[in-house]
């Protein structure tokens, strides 16, 4: 038996428990390591190359967790997706007695489940993204696990479904609907009262909510995730709630009928409701503070909430002149004027405090246009903002809408003479290019 047959590995694990499954790390791996199904995040120790990229970007550290186990025997990410928590480290002798004597696994020993495949060794040294054929996400490419400079300090994690982090119970104090009655982009308004219990948030930061009831396994819903659109003091001033955005889902992807459990939940709440709370959530999708940032905010659907946070602390700031000559730029798309959130409170807005630009695709006799486009439209005042380092891009929305986005600051920054490559990778490292797409 060689030494290689007997070798142990620290694999990478997801913590079921604490994961609020809100796709960062998938998004952020480069080899595409971590897959999911309708219940779980896992990594593949087969393709993971502990490069440690996916561990910055996750806002509750459920990625960052390891196992020591015989590298032969590393569990298999069919195992994972079945967890409802993490398996305990291996006993010592256990661990040496499995990787000396592989071959009586199933035998009673307490032991991970074996891949069902031949699979190369876990940890060892692997191909690049390119050269695995695997196409690095642009979120990994180009947004920042950083936040900006300037940016208040986040409180994360104070809440959580353990006994060392408890999750808390908020009271529904309002719930009204923010796009046209009888559409069927059915989006709600929903304040969330926490009491004389402390929720500290940021703009930027999310919330994990967990329905009642078991899934069709029976067993305990998971968190879901939701970006807060209040600002820090609260959509109240001075009393200790938020507010979350949240979009009714019918239909998945795919257009097949479904109804989601924790939208259909929040949506249908009434005043005076009890909902089971996590977190907060992120560190780094946060605004600058400083007095000469500007903010470019492009998002469409739900991905308004977090710009409507940063749009109203800074209204709330405008009286005291902390941001005074400071631009915010809303680039902001939707299916049509009727499915739009926040539609008509948008439009009170002073034009010399916000530019709001907005994108319909399915307005009748009109032709389909996205916020990339009126980007483009815009290049001319975009551009200064690209090579201006008080300006930051935050992005929040579908997926789909990503590489649009990206393509066309890569545009706008051509066509005034600027090197991409060298500016993007600046504005990531200076925390000033993010991206929250699901």
């Amino acid at each position: 038996m060689g030494q290689s047959d007997v070798a142990v590995i620290r694999q990478h694990l997801i913590d079921p428990e604490i994961c609020i499954r809100c796709n960062t790390c998938e998004a952020t791996c480069p080899v595409g390591a971590i897959t999911h199904d309708s219940r779980n995040y896992v990594v593949d120790a087969a393709i993971c190359n502990l490069c440690m990229a996916c561990v910055p970007p996750c806002p509750t550290g459920s990625i960052d967790n390891w196992r020591t186990v015989p590298k032969a025997r590393a569990w298999a990410i069919e195992a994972q997706l079945e967890w409802d928590s993490l398996p305990d480290e291996l006993p010592a002798e256990a661990l040496q007695a499995q990787a000396l004597h592989p071959e009586k696994m199933g035998q009673g020993e307490s032991a991970p489940e074996a891949h069902t495949r031949a699979q190369p060794a876990a940890g060892a040294d692997t191909a690049s993204a390119e050269h695995a054929g695997v196409v690095m996400p642009a979120a990994n490419r180009w947004g920042s696990t950083l936040p900006p400079w300037s940016a208040a300090h986040p409180y994360t994690n104070l809440y959580g479904p353990r006994a060392t982090a408890r999750s808390i119970v908020a009271t529904v104090a309002g719930n009204v609907r923010v796009t046209a009655a009888g559409r069927d982009y059915d989006t709600h308004h929903i304040v969330l009262d926490f009491g004389n219990t402390p929720f500290p948030v940021l703009e930027g930061q999310s919330i994990g909510v967990v329905a009642p009831g078991n899934d069709a396994e029976g067993r305990p819903h998971h968190p879901r995730q939701y970006s807060v659109s209040s600002p820090r003091n609260g959509e109240r001033p001075g009393y200790n709630n938020l507010s979350l955005t949240v979009k009714r889902v019918l239909v998945d992807q795919a257009g097949q009928a479904v109804r989601g459990v924790a939208s259909n939940f929040l949506c249908d709440l009434a005043v005076g409701d009890p909902v089971t709370v996590t977190g907060p959530f992120g560190a780094s999708f946060l605004m600058p503070n400083h007095p000469r940032s500007h903010l470019v905010m492009i998002c469409t659907g739900t991905g308004s909430a977090p710009m409507r946070a940063m749009t109203e602390w800074r209204r709330r700031a405008r009286s005291t002149g902390t941001f005074e000559g400071a631009k915010l730029l809303l680039f902001f798309g939707a299916r049509s004027q009727e499915d739009l959130p926040y539609f008509g409170p948008l439009q009170k807005l002073p034009t010399d405090f916000i530019d709001i630009n907005l994108a319909f695709s399915r307005t009748p006799g009109a032709p389909k246009q996205y916020v990339q486009d009126l980007m483009r439209e815009r290049s001319a005042d975009l551009a200064p903002l690209l090579a201006n380092p008080d300006a930051y891009f935050y992005v929040c929305g579908l997926k789909a809408m990503e590489a649009g986005v990206i393509h066309a600051l890569e545009d706008i920054a051509r066509e005034a003479g600027l090197d991409w490559l060298t500016l993007g990778e600046a504005m990531k490292r200076d925390g000033r290019l993010h991206l929250e797409t699901y």
